[in-house]
């Protein structure tokens, strides 16, 4: 069956001499994984590497099979050609680090339209924006509405937030509580629109402590997360 549909590039990996193996977050079938036969080959292959690009969004039409793991495609356009997310270092280096934790967190093979949607719209406005070294941080949490927990934030003027609970509370339980300047600190991204410039709130290292936070905040919610290995590179770009 031939299903058209959007897609955004989550990894892609070499295969054998000239084909690749991308995956992708599709519109129409969340999770899929696609094999690219001659994608290294100047004579053979029908779609290069450079439509494969971290995040990159797609207009494809697959060939779906609902039995096999590996698709192939039938047609790849750019879908959004960005201006800045592949060719401007800071961002670059954050695309590269969203893309291994969402090639790492989405699993699911159905239609999540709610998800694809806050995926492709805030990479659109960060494409369009001339820098936002907070982004990141906003999309992280922003993500956990989606995938399912999201902070309970009613009770924000309690002394505590439960990073493994996901809840505020009057004393501390547990060990992974936080309280005073980190609560402040996590407190801040909470809530944020993309659009408002908390950019000079934090220091370098007050933004190295809170990353920490939310992957923890990640590790604690998501069985089987790490921290990616794209963040001592974005570590070391942004400090």
């Amino acid at each position: 069956m031939i299903v058209p549909t959007k897609a955004i590039v989550l990894s892609k990996i070499k295969f054998k001499d000239n084909d690749l193996i991308v995956k992708c977050y599709t519109a129409s079938n969340g999770l899929m994984s696609f094999l690219v036969k001659g994608a290294f080959s100047s004579k053979k292959g029908k779609f290069k590497p450079a439509y494969f690009q971290p995040l990159s969004m797609l207009q494809i039409e697959v060939d779906y099979k609902s039995n096999k793991d590996l698709h192939y495609f039938k047609t790849i356009r750019i879908l959004h050609s960005y201006k800045s997310l592949h060719t401007q270092i800071l961002k670059s280096t954050v695309v590269i680090f969203l893309a291994e934790i969402l090639n790492t967190i989405l699993k699911e093979e159905e239609s999540n339209s709610a998800l694809f949607t806050y995926i492709e719209t805030t990479l659109l406005w960060f494409d369009t924006v001339e820098k936002s070294s907070m982004f990141h941080y906003k999309f992280l949490m922003g993500l956990t509405k989606y995938i399912g927990f999201s902070p309970e934030v009613t009770d924000m003027n309690m002394q505590y937030f439960n990073l493994e609970e996901g809840k505020y509370q009057n004393k501390a339980t547990g060990q992974h509580c936080i309280f005073g300047e980190q609560l402040i600190l996590f407190n801040s991204i909470l809530g944020t629109k993309f659009d408002i410039d908390n950019e000079k709130l934090t220091s370098s290292s007050e933004k190295q402590e809170l990353l920490n936070m939310i992957l923890l905040y990640f590790k604690l919610h998501l069985q089987g997360f790490k921290s990616p290995k794209s963040l001592a590179i974005l570590n070391q770009v942004f400090n």
